[in-house]
């Protein structure tokens, strides 16, 4: 397992060739969020996998919402960064689902304040179990987060439930750069073991 996080790493340079077929990238995804964990099995992840147009769409629509609140003399970077995600094969946008987290809310009083909470940790898992899925095969992704201001257009585009909140985006595809060395700050400042 630790030589499977080992691989995962953020990747910018994204191209649009992928060592699988569509089909099986949209399987190993969905099994990797189907086995992520989540508190009391509420299993409260969704996602919208996007692959080609669909996902370039997706993209469009962030410049353009980016677009309306850059500043025109910064917007130019900010383009280039959006080119970068959308010159992937695809993304995949992350939701939580708040009707079952209601529901654990009503079922157990005395925890309601903390399953929105948990359903984030359960969010985390599944983007990291997903990340970490794609680069065993191969595949570069990237974490990016232009929640709330997409929310709207996304819910909208692809006719999405109200009760599924957008958590994060992860533009995917073939690594078309290398890696630079990953540097870790001091364990003594990191971890703490007593026995």
């Amino acid at each position: 397992m630790l030589d499977k996080l080992k691989k995962r790493r953020t990747q910018y340079a994204l191209g649009k060739t992928l060592p699988l077929s569509e089909d099986k990238v949209d399987a190993l995804i969905r099994e990797a969020i189907r086995q992520s964990p989540s508190s009391f099995n509420s299993q409260s992840s969704r996602a919208v996998i996007l692959f080609g147009k669909e996902s370039d769409k997706f993209w469009s629509i962030t410049r353009e919402a980016l677009r309306a609140i850059v500043p025109a003399a910064d917007f130019e970077a900010t383009s280039k960064k959006i080119d970068s995600f959308a010159a992937g094969a695809g993304t995949v946008l992350f939701f939580e689902d708040q009707e079952p987290i209601k529901a654990l809310q009503e079922k157990f009083a005395l925890y309601a304040d903390n399953f929105p909470i948990w359903s984030h940790h359960s969010a985390g898992m599944a983007q990291l179990a997903v990340w970490t899925a794609l680069a065993d095969v191969g595949i570069g992704a990237s974490l990016q987060h232009y929640t709330p201001l997409v929310d709207a257009e996304v819910a909208k585009t692809w006719n999405l439930p109200a009760s599924w909140k957008l958590i994060a985006q992860m533009p995917f595809g073939s690594n078309e750069a290398g890696f630079p060395e990953k540097s870790f700050i001091d364990d003594a400042v990191r971890f703490r073991t007593h026995r």
